[in-house]
């Protein structure tokens, strides 16, 4: 059996990682949204 600290250590790592490249993409989508709208914006 486990050490329950390292399974919970390792669980909670993985899950921050999701979470990070979670973020990550929505960083990138709003970012070329925001892009595209100025761009979209500026050729008016």
């Amino acid at each position: 059996m486990m050490p329950y600290g390292f399974a919970g250590g390792a669980y909670g790592s993985g899950m921050m990682l999701f979470g990070w490249l979670i973020s990550l993409l929505v960083i990138i989508a709003l970012g070329l949204s925001i892009a595209a709208l100025w761009k979209y914006l500026t050729k008016k």
